[in-house]
């Protein structure tokens, strides 16, 4: 690894290869497991003393604008300091704010082959793949293929979760605002087939059933690969073809793709893990399971990502003038929300796949982004304030940077002049805290098809809960090798929450702080804590 990097940066622009074996302490597969729990307690990942800070931001080739911008000068100055402060190699960002654009990269897309990160730059978005799975659906809602309100039977008459009831009543709706109900972290990987995607849904006759269709909002992956299956039995063709000729390619997105096949000579931003404070080329963690392209499969640039945004924002009309959706379609995808609750931030609900976030002033927030490892992303948009924010980061790091920009008041305050619902801590009695205390259980699937659990303690202490979280590794995965059944084991953290309103918490870090996200506790139809949603999961409330 090479420790002395050149300062290094991308185009700005303002108008309306092979690395090390990896040497991180988890496989990709692990990591895997960890990145998707549900814990709640963010990890500091600030520089060590005598690491080698990240590479300063420069301009780099062909910038067209004002790089000294000043209304962008403190949002620069922000990055290139999370960059440095928690290990982020490169960096790309995207601002739309009253039409004017704002494209910059920053450091580099390597450490060990360091090429500048500019606008084009190529990262994984992660599950703002989602919102491209439901703008293709929205076409086809629009052509009178797809009804969103029709059952999944009616496209797919063999779909089955482990519940017949509702296997026969979820909706296609119900599939993109994350109210089907089921168990929703399903990573299994089924090769790189066209036939990908019908394995993975066929194989979800396994899934449990955790609360009825329609009723919760609980983060579900798998059902946006239904989805993606209904994209392709309804177009005849795979899921990614359908994505790129519904959507990608008439908007002009050249620097979107699916396949790592699709990307080779451009510029890519590889994967790190951040080890000892510092970042680390961590290859593994790059490849994706093809069945799962609708919930995360997406390659994109920000300068893409930023032209997405420009399209939700806008009347449904490509560059070329071409209409693609009705800006009442559009409009549908950010209303009518499901079940609200938390995913990080509080919400609203989902529309159809954006994540609909309430503001003190009354102004909506329309929000995803994305996280594989190695690869954190954001993007929200305000559309009331004509602001939209992307960024891409190539680092674990880069979870720090994006709660900082997206889930905290600082961008959203300077720029759309907005700010998050009020939340101060309010200290509970014992009494009060009693209905909370217990054992939480959560479960995913991994890419080997194993279950993996995660256990979570939680008990009163001074006005607060407090426990552990255990993400407990498969004992036993077949074809795993030793390497990566010692990277399974179990791994063990602090929790910690702290109530603002009835039912709903701040996450705090071991040392009590808060750490900028939300948690909420759901009750069941007897009045009980049925269960807490944590990161949109949902984890059983298990009483003694």
């Amino acid at each position: 690894m090479n420790e002395d990097l050149p300062a290094a940066g991308s185009a700005t622009e303002l108008h309306a290869p092979p690395g090390l074996p990896g040497r991180t302490r988890w496989s990709r597969r692990g990591f895997l497991s960890a990145s998707a729990a549900v814990g709640c307690a963010s990890v500091s990942l600030g520089q060590a003393p005598g690491a080698a800070a990240s590479p300063a931001s420069a301009v780099h080739g062909g910038g067209t604008g004002d790089t000294g911008n000043s209304l962008f000068s403190a949002l620069d100055a922000k990055i290139q300091e999370g960059m440095r402060a928690y290990a982020i190699p490169g960096a790309a960002v995207g601002v739309l704010l009253n039409g004017q654009e704002y494209v910059k990269g920053y450091g580099v897309t390597n450490v060990d082959h360091p090429v500048p990160v500019d606008g084009d730059t190529v990262f994984r978005v992660g599950s703002t793949t989602k919102t491209f799975t439901g703008t293709a659906m929205m076409r086809l809602v629009e052509r009178g293929d797809v009804e969103l309100d029709a059952p999944v039977r009616r496209y797919l008459p063999g779909f089955s979760v482990a519940d017949p009831s509702a296997s026969a009543q979820v909706t296609v709706r119900q599939l993109l605002n994350h109210s089907a109900g089921w168990l929703g972290d399903d990573y299994e990987d089924f090769g790189p087939g066209d036939d990908a995607l019908a394995r993975f849904v066929a194989s979800m006759a396994r899934l449990p059933q955790l609360t009825p269709p329609g009723e919760v909002f609980a983060y579900n992956n798998a059902a946006l690969c239904v989805a993606g299956r209904i994209i392709e039995v309804v177009t005849d063709t795979t899921y990614e073809a359908a994505v790129r000729d519904l959507v990608i390619d008439p908007l002009g997105l050249d620097h979107s793709r699916f396949s790592s096949d699709e990307i080779v000579g451009f510029n890519v931003a590889a994967s790190h893990s951040v080890v000892d404070g510092k970042a680390v080329l961590e290859p593994s963690f790059w490849p994706q399971p093809r069945s799962l392209a609708p919930t995360g499969g997406l390659i994109s640039s920000v300068r893409d990502q930023l032209s997405w945004a420009r399209f939700h924002l806008g009347d449904g009309t490509a560059p070329d003038g071409s209409r693609l959706l009705s800006r009442a379609s559009l409009e549908q995808m950010r209303s009518r929300p499901g079940p609200g609750g938390t995913l990080v931030v509080e919400l609203d609900g989902m529309g159809v796949t954006w994540m609909l976030r309430p503001t003190a002033q009354g102004r909506r927030i329309v929000q995803h982004g994305g996280t594989w490892p190695g690869q954190i992303s954001g993007f929200l948009m305000v559309p009331s304030r004509g602001f939209a924010l992307t960024l891409l980061t190539n680092s674990e790091g880069g979870t720090r940077l994006r709660d900082e920009l997206f889930t905290d008041d600082w961008a959203l305050s300077r720029y759309a002049g907005v700010t998050n619902l009020p939340a101060t801590e309010e200290a509970l009695s014992g009494q009060e805290l009693a209905p909370y205390e217990g054992r939480y259980l959560a479960q995913r699937i991994n890419d080997k098809g194993a279950v993996e659990d995660a256990v979570i303690e939680l008990a009163r202490h001074d006005g607060r809960l407090r426990g552990t979280q255990t993400v407990k590794g498969p004992a036993d995965v077949p074809g795993a090798s030793s390497e990566e059944e010692d990277s399974v084991q179990d791994q063990t953290s602090e929790v910690q929450v702290a109530f603002y309103r009835p039912g709903f918490a701040l996450d705090l870090d071991p040392d009590g702080r808060p750490v900028g996200t939300r948690s909420d506790f759901v009750r069941g139809p007897d009045g009980k804590v049925a269960w807490w949603r944590n990161h949109g999961r949902l984890h059983r409330h298990q009483t003694q």
